[in-house]
């Protein structure tokens, strides 16, 4: 389990802004599940997804994420797991490959969400993508309510992963604008 609750380059628990932030959001709860619930609705509700909002930055670490209140869903996973780790909840990765059609005709690409570990139900998957009309990612286990369901021709990756695909980072780091991101998202073609 340690190696899901590390610190590391991107998922930077230690700063002070992601530091405060997940004290504040633990704040008055003792359970893992009201805490992760709690964490995963601020990154949920309060991060803006990049692709809906078309931003012209794009985040990687944590702690970017949550001081420009913006990502991707690879960004919004880091922040989440940045989130958990703090308040010492195990928190790992887990992508889909999915059509990314509606950013770019014919192209597939990976989307990342989180697993998070609970005491009183194991390793469960999560998606802090952002809702929006058609989007309904929801927090309630040990129900599984994601954000995207695997249709045709697409697929979960299987593995829990303590680090972010280098793939992923890679993307985030290079890219920074939207239609950079759009153009150049991160892909694995194998599950």
């Amino acid at each position: 389990m340690q190696n899901y609750l590390r610190y590391t380059e991107i998922i930077d628990y230690d700063h002070p802004l992601v530091a405060a932030e997940a004290k504040r959001l633990a704040e008055g709860l003792h359970d893992d599940v009201a805490i992760a619930k709690r964490c995963f609705e601020f990154v949920r509700d309060e991060i803006l997804h990049s692709g809906d909002a078309k931003d012209e930055i794009t985040t990687c670490k944590a702690s970017e994420v949550l001081e420009h209140r913006t990502g991707w869903c690879y960004a919004k996973s880091h922040l989440l797991a940045a989130l958990l780790r703090a308040n010492g909840i195990p928190t790992g990765f887990s992508y889909q490959r999915l059509s990314c059609s509606e950013y770019k005709p014919g192209i597939y690409c990976l989307h990342g969400l989180n697993w998070v570990y609970l005491k009183d139900y194991g390793w469960y998957r999560v998606d802090a993508r952002g809702n929006n009309e058609g989007v309904d990612a929801q927090f309630d286990p040990p129900y599984e309510k994601l954000a995207f369901e695997v249709g045709e021709d697409e697929f979960d990756l299987s593995g829990n992963y303590a680090e972010p695909l280098a793939e992923v980072v890679e993307a985030l780091q290079t890219y920074k604008s939207y239609e950079e991101m759009v153009c150049h998202f991160p892909d694995i073609d194998e599950a």
